[in-house]
């Protein structure tokens, strides 16, 4: 029988809920920032700062939420960020989350890191899905990956290109995540010799390219017809040169995982979004957790957002029912503070919102 999620009212609630049954280390790995945590902090509490301008005496019984993502429709502009080895909340791991995402109109976005294959997962999305990747240093094997992805129905490739190296994430050193001998991580596996038998992180950081340049991202390119989404954008000449490569952009610090005190996704949009020029269609992750941060992210020039430690603490409570929770209560925050600053269509959240 699944937990009673009903008094849990909002993403603070469900995330507090995980901390007292998760294991410590598997907590710290979800919710630990690099070095001293100030762009972790950052990345929730710049929302805060940005203060709403509500309009009065607008028709609001009728909201619509929807969006469009490269094309593809949306319930409500939020989707699942990626992020590795769901399976350490949760046994059902990627398979519940993808499930849970599109049982509600939002779309999945699968870390190359997953403890289940892209195969399975395309299977139980039964849809339109994202898949994120890296390019390790071996790039055949990133070859096989994108065509992997694309043979299961993949509709875009997100490459991270903030982690050339991993950042110091001393929460995680603290309370080290040890995966137990024998897991696999089916994505990589079968391709990487001694990947069938990992004993800690640092062997993610084995298969990072620290020559990863824009040249780089123009052979992916001629390797797949896929849209590409750059993950970890913060400049605007980063983001100039993404549209000039043609590339759309996911404004993201990683989480606060890789370099502190780095600009706040939410704090560069600005700049993105006039660098970008509408050339490119434009995502953020980092630090939401409200409706009203959803609202604030669109309204300055954001596309979408995505979102994952919040889900995945959903997922450790109650598997798919506790990951659709998560999204269901912030799809529901969203429509109602759209109600409240009168906006009835996503389209309609502009600059002109935000306070200065």
């Amino acid at each position: 029988m699944s937990p009673d999620l009903s008094g849990l009212l909002n993403l603070h609630d469900i995330e507090q809920a995980a901390r007292e049954v998760l294991p410590p280390a598997a907590f710290a790995y979800y919710t630990g920032g690099a070095n001293d945590e100030h762009t972790l902090r950052e990345n929730r509490e710049g929302y805060a700062r940005l203060k709403l301008r509500p309009r009065m005496l607008v028709d609001v019984s009728q909201i619509d939420t929807s969006a469009t993502v490269l094309g593809l429709p949306l319930a409500f502009p939020v989707g699942v960020a990626p992020c590795a080895m769901h399976g350490l909340v949760h046994p059902d791991a990627e398979v519940a989350t993808a499930r849970a995402a599109a049982s509600v109109g939002s779309l999945m976005t699968l870390s190359t890191m997953s403890h289940r294959t892209i195969e399975e997962v395309s299977e139980a999305v039964g849809g339109p899905f994202w898949f994120q990747l890296y390019l390790y240093k071996d790039r055949e094997v990133s070859r096989a990956l994108v065509q992997r992805a694309e043979a299961a129905g993949a509709r875009a490739l997100v490459l991270t290109v903030d982690a050339p190296v991993l950042g110091r994430r001393e929460a995680i050193l603290r309370t080290p995540v040890h995966i137990a001998p024998g897991t696999v991580l089916p994505n990589i596996g079968p391709r990487v010799p001694g990947s069938e038998h990992l004993d800690d992180l640092q062997y993610f950081d084995s298969l990072l390219d620290p020559a990863l340049t824009w040249n780089d991202v123009g052979w992916l390119r001629g390797v797949t017809g896929l849209p590409m989404v750059l993950k970890g954008l913060l400049t605007a000449e980063d983001a100039a040169l993404a549209a000039e490569h043609g590339c759309h952009i996911w404004a993201s610090n990683h989480g606060g995982r890789q370099l502190d005190t780095a600009v706040t996704a939410l704090d560069a949009l600005p700049e993105i979004a006039q660098a970008a020029g509408g050339r490119a269609e434009i995502y953020l992750d980092g630090g939401i957790f409200r409706g009203t941060d959803v609202i604030k992210a669109l309204a300055l020039g954001a596309s979408a957002v995505f979102l994952a430690r919040p889900v995945l603490y959903g997922l450790a409570l109650a598997g798919e029912a506790g990951a659709r929770r998560t999204l269901e209560l912030l799809r529901d925050e969203v429509r109602l503070g759209m109600a409240l600053c009168g906006k009835t269509r996503v389209r309609d959240l502009g600059p002109e919102l935000i306070w200065r």
